[in-house]
C-alpha cells in the first residue's frame, strides 16, 4: 500500500480525510493515544481500539533506551513487540530536546543525552533517530528537530528553526523508502509567522509526505497558538496531512480542526486519568471532589464506553481514594473513548458542512460546566 492523504470533504478551512499506511488507514481528523514505552499507560491495546483509536504514538528518546530499537527490531518491530496491528507513529525526539534540557547537550550534529534511567550517554543524530524509528517499524517517522520552550527570542526562534531545517535534510536523505511508510517534516520558528513561513517553504522544498507544526502548546497562550496555526497552514501543501505536535485540550483540538489540522497527539487524556481527572461532554470533572461520594450517575450515560456509562461516579470516588489501579484504567478508558467520539463528531460535521454550529454547540456545552446536584 502507498503511504497517500486523500481528502474525502472539506468545511472552511477543516478538512476531513484519509491516510492510508502500511498497517492501515486513519480517519481524519484524527487523535492519536500516547504510548511513549510501547504502552498506553493504564490500557490493553483491546481497550485502545475499543475506543475508536487508529493510530497511536510511540516515541524514540524511550524507546531507544530501553528495550533498546536493536532489541524491538529483532523482535520483530515495534507492532509486533507490543501487539498493536494498527499504524504506530514515531515521535523522533525532539520534544526530549527541549523537556531534558537540562540533561542533554546540542550541537550541530544532533544532541547526546545522559539517560534519566542510569546516567549512561546516548548521541541521537538526525540519522540515527531516523535509523532507530526504521528498526521500530514505525509507518509515520518524524524528522529530528529542536522544540523550545516559549517565550523566546526572537533570535533563539530563528536559530532553531534553522538547525531544524538542516536537520531535515540530513532526515530526509537517511529516510528508507518503503511502500506504506512515510516521512513527516516538522515546521518550527516559535510564535513567528515569518520564521514559520520561512520554515514551512523550505520543508515543502525538501519534500516529505506530512508536515507537523512543532514546537506549540510549551507556553504560549490558546490564541497565539491559534494566530500560529493561521499564518503557518497556508505555506502548507493541500494534498499532504497537517499534524499538530502535543495538543492538547478538547478546545485546542476543535480551534485547531477548524484552522486545517488533520492529526494530534497528547499525554492530556491519559496522564488526567491517572490523576482523577475526567473529560465529559459537560466539561472536566475533578472525581477526587468529595461531592461526588454519593453520587450514583456515570460520567456519561449517552457513552458507548462502558467505563464513562456503566460505573458511579460514586465508586470511581471510591477507587481514586483508595489508590486503586483500576481507578487509573476505568478514567483512562473514558478520556480516550471521550476524545475519539470528539474526533468522530468533528469528521462528520465535515462531512455535513456544518462545523461551525457543531463547534458553537460544543463550547456551549462546556461552558455549562458539570452539573452539582445528584438529581441533576
Amino acid at each position: 500500500m502507498t503511504f497517500s492523504f486523500q481528502r474525502l470533504a472539506s468545511d472552511g478551512m477543516a478538512r476531513r480525510g484519509r491516510v492510508s499506511t502500511a498497517h492501515g488507514t486513519i480517519e481524519t481528523p484524527a487523535f492519536m493515544p500516547v504510548g511513549t514505552a510501547a504502552t498506553v499507560k493504564a490500557m490493553t491495546n483491546d481497550m485502545v481500539v475499543s475506543t475508536g483509536a487508529e493510530i497511536i504514538l510511540g516515541n524514540t528518546y524511550h524507546l531507544m533506551l530501553r528495550p533498546g530499537a536493536e532489541r524491538i527490531g529483532k523482535l520483530g518491530g515495534l507492532h509486533r513487540f507490543m501487539r498493536w496491528e494498527k499504524p504506530i507513529l514515531t515521535d523522533s525526539g525532539g520534544f526530549q530536546v527541549m523537556s531534558l534540557a537540562a540533561r542533554r547537550k546540542l550541537d550541530e550534529e544532533g544532541v547526546t543525552f545522559q539517560s534519566h534511567i542510569d546516567g549512561s550517554r546516548h548521541q541521537l543524530t538526525p540519522e540515527r533517530s531516523i535509523g532507530i524509528q526504521h528498526l521500530l517499524d514505525a509507518d509515520i517517522t518524524m524528522q529530528l528537530d529542536e522544540c523550545i520552550r516559549l517565550p523566546a527570542s526572537e533570535a533563539e526562534m530563528r536559530r532553531a528553526m534553522e538547525l531544524s531545517l538542516r536537520w531535515a535534510e540530513r532526515s530526509k536523505r537517511a529516510f528508507v523508502r518503503r511502500d506504506g511508510y512515510g516521512l513527516f517534516g516538522i515546521v518550527q520558528g516559535g510564535t513567528d509567522p515569518v520564521l514559520r513561513g520561512e520554515s514551512a517553504r523550505g520543508l515543502c522544498g525538501i519534500g516529505f509526505d506530512g508536515y507537523a507544526l512543532g514546537g506549540l502548546a510549551v507556553g504560549e497562550p490558546q490564541a497565539e497558538m491559534f494566530e500560529t496555526i493561521e499564518a503557518t497552514v497556508p505555506h502548507l501543501p493541500e494534498e499532504r496531512p497537517r499534524y499538530l505536535m502535543g495538543v492538547g485540550r478538547p478546545s485546542d483540538l476543535v480551534g485547531a480542526v477548524m484552522r486545517g489540522i488533520d492529526m494530534f497527539d497528547c499525554v492530556m487524556p491519559t496522564r488526567s486519568g491517572r490523576t482523577g481527572q475526567a473529560f465529559t461532554p459537560r466539561g472536566t470533572v475533578n472525581l477526587r471532589n468529595a461531592r461526588h461520594a454519593d453520587d450514583p450517575r456515570p460520567l456519561d450515560e449517552t457513552s458507548d464506553c462502558p467505563a464513562a456509562r456503566d460505573y458511579s461516579r460514586a465508586y470511581l470516588h471510591h477507587l481514586l481514594k483508595c489508590d486503586e489501579i483500576l481507578a487509573a484504567m476505568l478514567l483512562t478508558w473514558n478520556n480516550l473513548a471521550f476524545y475519539q467520539t470528539l474526533m468522530r463528531g468533528m469528521r462528520a460535521a465535515i462531512e455535513d458542512r456544518r462545523l461551525a454550529s457543531w463547534a458553537e454547540a460544543f463550547h456551549r456545552r462546556e461552558a455549562l460546566g458539570d452539573i452539582d446536584a445528584v438529581t441533576g
